[in-house]
C-alpha cells in the first residue's frame, strides 16, 4: 500500500523574502522531523516559467510542463529504484521535494512567507507515542477549526518533512489548525499499526482541540495516498467506536483496493514517481501477509462507506491510483455519502503538494481549501 515517496529530509531553501520548504514526495528521509521550519506554498506571478528540456516519458504523454519538469529533475539525482531497496536504504532516496526545492532554486522562485507558526506535540498511542507538528494561523482570535492530516509513503517511508506543503498550505488556505501526524511505519511496525496510530491521534485531537485554540465541534481529516486510505479509516473508526465523526474528509488519491490490475495501474504501471513495481513493494512491507490485501481498511472499497463525512476526492490522471480514487468515489456515492471530485489531467501522484511550481497543485489545494471552509461554515 502506498504513497510514492522516499526521502524524508527536512529542507531548509533561503529565498529573498523567507526560508522555504516543501512537502510532496518520491522519498522518506534522514533528518530528524522539526517544527518550526517554514514551507513553500506558492510562487509570485511574474516567476520564470519551468518546463522540462527533454522528450516525454512514454508513460506521460499528456503530462504538463511543470509536472515533467518535476520528474525530469528527479530522475537526475539517478537513485536505485525503490523496489531494489530495502526500506531503510529507500527512506534515503530525493524526494519530489527535492526535486522541487532545486528548481525553486535553479529559477529564482520568489515564495511567500507562511500564514501560520509551528510546534511539536508527543500524542499517545498504543506501544508508546507518536509525534505531531501543529500548525497554528498566526492571525485570529479562535477557537480554530482544527484538519487532522496524514501523509503518504505507502506506509513504509516518508514523514510530516516531506509533506510539509501539504499541511501548511491547507492550514494557509484554510485558516484552520492542522494537525500532521507522524504514524509509526512499516516494516518495524506492521499492519494495522498505521492505522491504530491514525485514528488515536484523531481522538487525542477531539480530546484536546480545545488546548490548542482548536473548535472540537469543527474537525476534519485530510490524507494523501496512504495518508487518504488512513483518513478514511479514521472517519470509518469514529463512526463504528462512537466518537465524534469528522465534520469532513478530504481524500487525495487515496489507496482504496488492492487490485493492480485496474485501468490505471495498466496505463501507468511505469509512471514516477510512483510505479506499479513500488505498490507491490509497500503492501509486502506492510502487511503480515497478502491475505491481509482484502482487509476493508486497505480495500475501502470492500469497507461499510455508510453514514461517512461529505467528501472532497482529488485524483491525478497518470497514477497507477487514478482509479482507486474513481472507484472510491462511486462506492461512497452509493453508500449514500455526498462526493465532489476532481481529476486533474497532466500531473502524477504526489503532485498535491508542489504548488510553488505546478499550476494544478495551487488550483487543487485551493479546491479542498474551499470544500473544507465551507464544511467549517467559514
Amino acid at each position: 500500500m502506498k504513497t510514492t515517496l522516499s526521502k524524508s529530509i527536512l529542507l531548509a531553501f533561503a529565498v529573498p523574502a523567507m526560508v522555504a520548504m516543501l512537502a510532496s514526495c518520491a522519498g522518506s528521509g534522514t533528518k530528524p522531523a522539526g517544527d518550526s521550519s517554514a514551507v513553500m506554498t506558492d510562487s509570485t506571478a511574474t516567476d520564470t516559467v519551468i518546463a522540462a528540456t527533454g522528450p516525454k516519458p512514454a508513460w506521460g504523454e499528456t503530462i504538463e510542463p511543470e509536472m515533467h519538469a518535476v520528474i525530469e529533475k528527479l530522475a537526475e539525482y539517478g537513485d536505485k529504484p525503490i523496489p531494489e531497496l530495502t526500506p531503510a536504504e529507500a527512506r534515503k532516496n530525493h524526494t519530489p521535494t527535492d526535486a522541487v526545492m532545486d528548481l525553486i532554486s535553479e529559477h529564482h522562485r520568489t515564495i511567500p512567507p507562511p500564514m501560520c507558526d509551528t510546534t511539536g506535540k508527543e500524542i499517545p498511542v498504543n506501544g508508546g507515542t507518536v509525534h505531531a507538528r501543529v500548525y497554528t494561523p498566526k492571525t485570529g482570535a479562535g477557537p480554530f477549526p482544527v484538519i487532522v492530516y496524514y501523509h503518504g509513503g505507502g506506509f513504509v517511508i516518508a514523514n510530516i518533512d516531506v509533506y510539509n506543503a501539504s499541511a501548511q498550505g491547507l492550514s494557509d488556505l484554510t485558516g484552520a489548525i492542522v494537525v500532521s501526524v507522524a504514524y509509526r511505519l512499516a516494516p518495524e511496525h506492521k499492519f494495522p499499526t498505521a492505522h491504530n496510530d491514525a485514528f488515536a491521534a484523531y481522538k487525542w485531537v477531539t480530546e484536546n482541540a480545545s488546548s490548542m485554540k482548536g473548535d472540537p465541534k469543527k474537525i476534519a481529516v485530510v490524507g494523501e495516498s496512504a495518508g487518504g486510505n488512513l483518513a478514511a479509516n479514521v472517519s470509518i473508526m469514529a463512526r463504528d467506536k462512537g466518537i465524534t465523526v469528522p465534520v469532513y474528509q478530504v481524500l487525495i488519491y487515496p489507496i482504496a483496493q488492492s487490485d493492480m490490475n485496474t485501468p490505471a495501474y495498466i496505463k501507468y504501471a511505469a509512471a514516477k514517481p510512483l510505479d506499479k513495481p513500488m505498490m507491490e513493494w509497500f503492501t509486502r512491507h506492510y502487511l503480515n501477509s497478502m491475505t491481509e490485501a482484502k482487509d476493508p481498511r486497505i480495500s475501502l472499497v470492500m469497507a461499510n462507506l455508510r453514514n461517512l463525512p461529505s467528501t472532497t476526492i482529488i485524483t491525478a490522471e497518470i497514477d497507477p491510483l487514478n482509479s482507486d480514487g474513481m472507484m472510491l468515489a462511486d462506492k461512497l456515492k452509493a453508500a449514500g455519502v455526498s462526493v465532489d471530485s476532481k481529476n486533474y489531467t497532466g500531473v502524477t501522484h504526489e503532485f498535491f503538494g508542489m504548488p510553488a511550481i505546478v499550476p494544478q497543485a495551487k488550483d487543487a489545494q485551493q479546491y479542498a481549501a474551499d470544500a473544507l471552509k465551507k464544511a467549517f461554515g467559514k
